[in-house]
């Protein structure tokens, strides 16, 4: 019967006491310890040792099988942090779990969990003890760590600690590898090589030009496009474009048009309104030219997935957000449901005062504003012009309230933030989830899995732009949905890089 992994850790710890010197302070047991008794001796001399940090393995649970032939070292005490968060109700405890899942799946045909069990791909996995006064070979480097960092009760110091004694024993590399950039300062000065967990990050080119490809075309082509709506060019002039993806044609300096790449290679034109327009609200125009390819994505019935990079101001949220309620009103999604993560999905509400609504207002107070500038009755975008007030005091004459307010009241539109989507499952949903730059790969992972039949998700954010500590501008969850799902038929990607809040913002958010 497979065992749980709280078994595993308790039969760890009783193995490493009993018989070994029970007690502090045992000068007979630290003679008679070996390292391989700690896990402090790889199997092999010819691979890497890794020992992997608590945040690595509630990243991203797959990566105990991502090392290859390497040697895979997990401290004892990354087990304890993961207790902490395996009855989390989140995507963070979800992760936990699945990794005391694997582990005990990993152990249970051994009682030497210390000595290395085979990994798939050639290399091995154990667990590895720390303990100051049984583990043989206190190195003077691992002197001078506790002299620097002295409180040897903090999970932070005991896993450098340990790595600095996997060192002291073996003469093969040995590498940890965190997603804290403060342990990895830590790492580096007392002279341990540290990695951040690289798997899931993207090129460096793919989040570093926001700029639409420019494909040069003949007059006569541009004109033949220009009247047919498609326009099929050679694979050589083509490069690596991949399906949906938008291009601009160029005959000239001043002949040019936006064109979306189709299935076979083709280009095709853009298919979007003069304006977003909303029912008893605003009409909304594309701006610029990303604005216009994000709306064509938008509206294409075969695209369910739009992922939108951009800067503050581009208008990134404000445009989802209008083609939502233009798509809603028209009867093609039953409604809206706007999203955004608090900071990092896995955090709780419950400790904030108030109710619900009021401990979510200051961070979906934008989508407010939003919807508010959009269904503002009989209000063009531009500078606001004071509305007459109708009968029963309010704008919409619903006692006070606003119109996107009475549909967030019957539930056609839903504005709340991603702590509680797991498990859900959402048809025929338009779904904006901004900031979503903020998600780890596994969370993104958790959003695209919850859409339904009759779905669109979009995605919109700026790399640039991140809060959470353990995602970087090449291994947040929006990059990562991008370059996973780019190039399927119903995908499509838009960067905006032009910004429309104002000139104050655009020059804040380029020079600044």
């Amino acid at each position: 019967m497979p065992q749980r992994a709280e078994d595993v850790q308790a039969r760890l710890f009783d193995e490493t006491q009993n018989g070994r010197g029970r007690g502090r302070g045992s000068s007979a047991a630290a003679k008679k310890a070996q390292p391989s008794e700690f896990g402090l001796k790889s199997p092999s001399l010819v691979a890497k040792n890794f020992v992997l940090d608590t945040n690595v393995l509630l990243h991203d649970p797959a990566c105990l099988g991502r090392f290859t032939d390497n040697h895979i070292c997990i401290p004892v005490d990354v087990l304890a942090e993961l207790d902490r968060f395996k009855s989390e109700q989140t995507e963070r405890g979800a992760n936990a779990r699945k990794v005391h899942r694997k582990l005990t799946e990993t152990f249970s045909s051994t009682r030497d969990v210390t000595r290395g069990v085979p990994t798939d791909g050639g290399g091995t996995l154990r667990l590895v003890i720390y303990d100051p006064s049984l583990c043989p070979k206190n190195s003077e480097m691992l002197s001078r760590f506790h002299r620097i960092f002295p409180d040897t009760e903090r999970v932070d110091h005991r896993i450098l600690a340990c790595t600095l004694l996997l060192m002291a024993h073996n003469k093969a590399p040995v590498v940890l590898v965190t997603k804290d950039l403060n342990m990895q300062l830590k790492a580096r000065s007392v002279g341990i090589e540290c990695q951040d967990y690289l798997n899931d990050k993207v090129d460096p080119r793919e989040v570093s030009s926001y700029e639409v490809r420019r494909i040069e075309v003949e007059s006569s082509e541009l004109q033949r496009f220009a009247s047919s709506g498609e326009l099929t060019i050679e694979p050589a002039r083509r490069g690596d474009l991949v399906l949906n993806q938008y291009v601009l044609l160029e005959a000239g300096e001043k002949q040019t048009m936006p064109a979306r790449v189709a299935a076979d290679g083709r280009l095709v034109r853009l298919q979007i309104p003069e304006a977003l327009k909303i029912q008893d609200g605003a009409a909304l125009k594309p701006m610029n030219l990303g604005q216009r390819c994000l709306i064509d994505a938008l509206l294409n019935p075969d695209i369910s997935l739009v992922t939108c990079y951009g800067q503050a101001g581009t208008g990134k949220t404000l445009v989802a957000v209008a083609a939502g309620l233009h798509e809603m009103f028209n009867r093609r999604y039953n409604g809206l449901t706007v999203s955004r993560p608090v900071v990092a999905m896995g955090d709780q509400l419950g400790f904030l005062p108030g109710t619900l609504d009021e401990k979510m207002r200051p961070w979906l107070q934008p989508i407010h504003d939003a919807l508010d500038l959009l269904m503002r009755p009989a209000a063009p975008l531009g500078p606001r012009r004071k509305q007459p007030k109708k009968e029963g005091g309010g704008e919409s004459g619903g006692g006070g309230k606003k119109p996107w307010e009475v549909l967030m009241e019957q539930g056609i539109i839903e504005v709340e933030a991603l702590c509680y989507i797991r498990g859900r499952s959402i048809p025929n949903r338009f779904f904006v989830l901004d900031e979503a730059q903020q998600l780890t790969p596994q969370e993104a992972k958790t959003v695209v899995t919850r859409m339904s039949r009759g779905s669109k998700l979009v995605l919109v954010g700026d790399p640039a732009q991140i809060d959470n500590p353990y995602v970087d501008s090449r291994s947040n969850g929006l990059v990562y949905t991008r370059n996973r799902l780019k190039g399927l038929p119903f995908v499509a990607h838009v960067s905006l890089s032009r910004g429309e809040r104002s000139e104050l913002a655009d020059a804040g958010a380029q020079l600044m």
